[in-house]
């Protein structure tokens, strides 16, 4: 006789009744399509009321790799103190769409990893687990679940977990947490938005529990994805108040996937025409004397990042501005760096329409730069790397850049420093103990 596992939030978290659940469902799909064709295999989805957070859920789920046959589903405790973490021994767990099975030999295989002890009591009302059941049941209908609940937990025990499992392709992550809890929307917002550049940016230090009820199992999912020097892009923010109206106690969601590889790759593979359209209807609406607010764009593009877009006719150059540290989302800067580009850039007059159809764009995504430390100036000139390294310099208010094309013009290490001094108003064999240099990397997006 099969051991099931009641579902605990039918009729309150989501409809008990199969149809309209199934309903609600296939609403959701349909209304958020993938804004990209990647398949991820770690998520981190809120697990609220499918009314108030359910579309962003499902949208964080439509990432997931569809061919996944175990789900790692990661959840804080809400109802009993737990020290570590906790596991079921249940056959399988019931929702109105049918029972899912659990994997009870990955089940207890975690339990070594995580000191998780079996405590089928703790889920017995939680709801952080349940509410994602439904959703796999649907959307992974022949997945396995491993459903794991924690409480007072060290993340890296987590992160270590997740690691062992990892390389086996079958394996998937979902880690469920709401974000901030009953702060008045406009500040709910603040906590959020540094929540996510936290998660954007991988850095777990200083990461405090009030920022989100699932913050070890957010530490845990990032600090891995650090070790891996994979990235998170954004899937997409919302609170209750969009849906309630009442913006006085707010709880905020988030929703992300793990991307194998670097944020500035990801947005060149899937978004290359879509980052050099917003340049050109940025110019195109300048050229006219109108306003530019682009509307209903991917979620990676709400991340803060620094770029770079750069005109040319006839190959040669026609403006380029751009953001040395990011300071403000993707979107605010492409469209705002190309509009100077076009006709605020003080070595050039303002674009005109005619010149506009023979102008190529391309856009450059900064890394963060790092200081570099350097003894004199041929250590600094040691230290670089041609065709890879883009150069800041600074000396007290004198600062310029050069991006990393710019060795294809200047290939010589000498000439590359002697000619960045130039154009920081430095004489080019000025040094002192003084001068600073940081370096960066970019990922050139050309038309």
């Amino acid at each position: 006789m099969k051991n099931i596992k009641r579902a605990s939030a039918a009729g309150t978290f989501y409809p008990a009744d199969k149809i309209e659940l199934e309903n609600l469902l296939d609403e959701f799909i349909s209304e958020t399509p993938k804004a990209s064709d990647y398949s991820s295999r770690a998520i981190i989805v809120p697990h609220a009321g499918y009314i108030y957070s359910g579309k962003l859920a499902v949208r964080g789920y439509q990432y997931l790799d569809k061919n996944v046959k175990n789900i790692f589903i990661f959840a804080p405790a809400h109802y009993e103190r737990i020290y570590g973490c906790a596991v079921v021994d249940y056959d399988v767990w019931e929702t109105p769409l049918g029972e899912v099975v659990i994997n009870k030999e990955l089940n207890r295989q975690a339990g070594d990893f995580c000191e998780c002890h079996t405590n089928n009591f703790a889920f017995e009302k939680e709801h952080s687990i349940d509410v994602q059941i439904p959703i796999i049941k649907k959307m992974f209908p022949n997945a396995q679940i491993i459903p794991i609940l924690y409480g007072c937990e060290n993340f890296k025990k987590l992160s270590e977990t997740i690691k062992h499992f990892w390389d086996n392709k079958d394996n998937a992550f979902v880690i469920s947490t709401d974000l901030s809890h009953f702060y008045p929307e406009k500040e709910s917002k603040r906590i959020d938005n540094y929540t996510a550049k936290m998660i954007e940016e991988n850095n777990t230090k200083d990461f405090e529990q009030e920022q989100a009820c699932g913050a070890m199992g957010i530490c845990g999912i990032v600090n891995f994805a650090a070790e891996k020097k994979y990235s998170f892009i954004r899937v997409g923010l919302t609170n209750s108040a969009a849906e309630t109206g009442d913006s006085s106690r707010v709880v905020g969601y988030g929703s992300w996937f793990l991307y194998e590889g670097g944020k500035s790759e990801y947005i060149k593979e899937y978004f290359s025409d879509y980052a050099i359209k917003i340049c050109k209807d940025s110019i195109k609406s300048g050229l006219n004397l109108e306003s530019y607010l682009p509307e209903n764009y991917p979620g990676v593009f709400d991340e803060d990042c620094a770029c770079f877009a750069t005109l040319k006719i006839n190959d040669n150059l026609r403006g380029c501005v751009g953001s040395i540290i990011a300071h403000r989302p993707l979107i605010q800067d492409l469209y705002k760096n190309a509009h100077s580009s076009a006709f605020s850039d003080p070595r050039f007059k303002p674009l005109t329409i005619d010149e506009f159809q023979n102008v190529k764009i391309s856009v450059s995504l900064l890394s963060k730069p790092e200081r570099m430390s350097f003894k004199d100036e041929d250590d600094l000139l040691s230290q670089l790397v041609p065709r890879r390294d883009g150069l800041i310099i600074r000396e007290g208010s004198y600062q310029s850049v050069f991006l990393p094309v710019v060795w294809e013009e200047l290939s010589d290490k000498k000439e590359f420093l002697k000619h960045l001094k130039l154009k920081a108003g430095l004489p080019p064999n000025y040094f002192s103990d003084t001068f600073e240099a940081s370096r960066f990397y970019a990922i050139e997006i050309e038309e």
